[in-house]
């Protein structure tokens, strides 16, 4: 199993469409192949210290894999990969 990771904080607009790029990619593997963890900087003062300027932030298996925006082809890649 992959595990996505969806660092951003509500009211994030560009966080919520990084949120449909992924569920819409995950929904190509078969199920329970993907998990989505999501993390708020607002209730972690290490996230938001690192990544304030940066969300949203995903990270695939705890590796960083991209901010700002989430390109669909790349995640499935990424996600495809070993």
């Amino acid at each position: 199993m992959k595990t996505i990771t969806l660092i951003g904080k509500s009211g994030c607009h560009l966080c919520d469409v990084a949120r449909d790029v992924i569920e819409a990619v995950a929904d190509e593997f078969p199920e329970n192949a993907v998990a989505l963890d999501e993390l708020s900087i607002e209730d972690d003062p290490a996230l938001y210290a690192q990544w304030w300027e940066k969300i949203p932030v995903v990270l695939v298996n705890g590796e960083f894999h991209a901010h700002w925006r989430v390109s669909p082809d790349r995640l499935r890649a990424a996600l495809a990969s070993s």
